[in-house]
């Protein structure tokens, strides 16, 4: 199986998507993948169904919880959908999406439901190291952003290995939000900063909103946020990044988003993009050869030192 498919579209749709593309297709796109359990009960799928999947052992007393996460990885298997609309971005020109998968809050779950979870994203992720080839012809490379900490070894060793023999893909960039909340995202940033300023690396006049910008987990601003299943929120996702950002809410579930809720998507950002680029030209960058920018440059080089020790963690 390919991760990226490919682009089996008909006449009118492809039509479509090149009069889309000949306006400003935005860079960077930002998903929550929302309605999967929805999209479950709505399907009314049964528990035997579910146990047919290979799933016989969970225990009784989930059932109406497990059972439902299991259902949103492998009957609805939003990762499926996932790869599916990558295709259509790469398709459409987008450079890079990034995607809420598992939220800190997810942590708040009673202990069966959050192993269960872990061991889904465990098989995924080892799902995506079995094909690493289809990853390389395709040339993405896939970024995990959230705090690591929070994650067992053994998916972090997984994390790693998938982050390192990508990273010098440059055709289309997947980042996968484990573990994330803005909250804890603006936290580390902060600490990180705090300790920069301890340690004399920087002064506290250095402190400006580029220098958060660059020490959060994503440093790069999505131009555009999809949200499915009627949810108006952001859900503690990306929020500092969101703030000039294009945010566009369907009804539609995440199992059953098509090419057109994204080419719906990309037009209202083509309506709203010169007030969005009034914003983006407003903001400043970092000097080069600056203090702050040789406190970034080391940032970013711990942060890869971190990612290698725990890939040679993996020999």
């Amino acid at each position: 199986m390919s991760w990226i498919t490919k682009c089996n579209l008909n006449w009118l749709q492809l039509l479509t998507l090149r009069i889309i593309k000949t306006g400003n297709v935005p860079r960077h796109v930002a998903f929550i993948m929302d309605g999967n359990r929805r999209y479950a009960n709505k399907q009314n799928v049964a528990k035997k169904e579910v146990y047919s999947k290979g799933y016989a052992s969970l225990k009784r007393k989930f059932a109406n919880t497990l059972v439902c996460i299991c259902v949103i990885y492998f009957i609805c298997d939003r990762f499926k959908k996932l790869f599916e609309m990558l295709g259509w971005c790469v398709y459409l020109g987008i450079k890079e999406v990034t995607v809420y998968a598992f939220s800190i809050d997810n942590f708040k779950r009673s202990k069966e439901e959050v192993d269960e979870l872990m061991n889904l994203n465990r098989q995924k992720l080892n799902s995506l190291l079995q094909n690493m080839d289809s990853l390389m012809v395709a040339g993405v490379c896939i970024r995990v952003i959230g705090n690591l900490s929070l994650i067992p070894e053994d998916i972090n060793r997984l994390i790693a290995q998938i982050m390192i023999k990508t990273k010098d893909n440059n055709k289309g960039f997947l980042n996968l939000a484990i573990s994330y909340t803005s909250r804890d995202e603006l936290t580390h940033a902060i600490k990180d900063i705090a300790t920069g300023v301890k340690n004399t690396e920087i002064l506290p006049e250095d402190i400006t909103e580029d220098l958060i910008s660059d020490c959060l987990y994503l440093s790069s601003s999505p131009d555009l946020l999809i949200r499915t299943s009627g949810e108006v929120r952001l859900s503690d996702f990306l929020m500092w990044q969101l703030s000039n950002a294009c945010l566009y809410f369907t009804d539609t579930l995440w199992p059953d988003i098509s090419i057109w809720n994204l080419l719906g998507a990309v037009f209202y950002y083509q309506k709203c993009y010169s007030d969005l680029q009034k914003l983006k030209n407003n903001s400043k960058t970092i000097a080069p050869n600056s203090r702050t920018s040789k406190y970034i440059a080391k940032f970013y080089c711990e942060r890869e030192i971190t990612i290698e020790n725990m890939y040679q963690s993996t020999a």
